[in-house]
């Protein structure tokens, strides 16, 4: 990557009414180490995954991993949550709250969500897994989900429009031969100094709309997949949210930057070379 394409540090794109944030060359390098550390905290939670362990067990291993690292859980206290990762089970699509009463079963789903603060950037990353062998239609839907992430964060080019990615990833969805949901309202992201930014990135929609991708722009991009109906309720922990007909759901989310060369997947160890290799993208590692 060039370190000369941006030099605000930085910059604010003013699309709609809201100011989106634009990162310098260095940021976004700043932004990998904080990615980095994610993925190390993902893979760390996801190599503990068994029937018996705790989601608290699992929580404890994100955070200690992420504070081992010099960085800072993001979730950790963010308008009162409690855990360093959210742990969603199930039925439960995103903002599952960790518990160490709460043992994983042989069969589960448990979508992990992680996020890290370094040096004042942030990561966000989750990953849906299995305890023990999927069924058929779990493998399926986790497959789905994962490659639906995958076709947007190919989309993640200068040039284009952030529907493009929105309507990648609902593209993927809609081709399968079972008649999956996308849920509607949550989505993706813009990401940097904060862990939520704008824009809001939806996983369904028309092409060509939306702010235009820029270089600079760090992007959250995190399709939500049900098996039945996409309509959610929120529980009364104020967090936890869940499908309304009691169907699984899988969640899957990268942190991606738009650079002159391309996406670049800063929360992927490998910067996204292997899932992106498909579109034929060879990004920076």
């Amino acid at each position: 990557m060039g370190a000369g394409w941006l030099s605000a540090v930085p910059l604010l794109a003013k699309w709609s009414g809201r100011m989106i944030q634009i990162k310098t060359a260095h940021e976004i390098e700043l932004m990998r180490g904080a990615g980095l550390v994610v993925a190390g905290a993902i893979a760390a939670v996801r190599a503990a995954v068994r029937p018996g362990v705790t989601t608290g067990e699992l929580d404890a291993i994100a955070e200690d991993h992420i504070r081992s690292r010099g960085a800072i859980p993001s979730f950790l206290g963010y308008h009162g949550f409690t855990g360093s990762i959210c742990a969603s089970i199930n039925d439960e699509i995103v903002h599952g709250i960790p518990d160490p009463r709460r043992a994983l079963a042989l069969g589960d789903n448990i979508s992990i969500d992680c996020g890290a603060i370094l040096h004042g950037w942030h990561g966000d990353s989750a990953v849906t897994v299995t305890v023990g062998e999927p069924s058929a239609e779990d493998a399926a839907l986790i497959d789905v989900t994962e490659r639906s992430m995958w076709a947007g964060l190919a989309r993640a080019v200068a040039g284009g429009r952030l529907t493009d990615i929105s309507h990648a990833v609902e593209q993927v969805v809609v081709a399968e031969s079972h008649p999956y949901g996308i849920v509607d309202h949550y989505g993706g992201h813009g990401i940097g100094t904060e862990m939520h930014q704008d824009p809001h990135v939806l996983n369904y929609g028309r092409p060509g709309r939306g702010p235009r991708l820029v270089p600079g722009l760090a992007l959250a991009i995190e399709p939500m997949v049900t098996v039945g109906d996409p309509a959610t309720v929120e529980l009364e922990d104020g967090w936890t949210v869940v499908t309304k007909d009691g169907s699984r759901a899988a969640h899957f989310e990268h942190t991606v930057a738009i650079t002159p060369e391309g996406p670049w997947v800063l929360t992927a160890e490998d910067g996204g070379v292997a899932g992106l290799a498909p579109f034929g993208i060879t990004p920076r590692s």
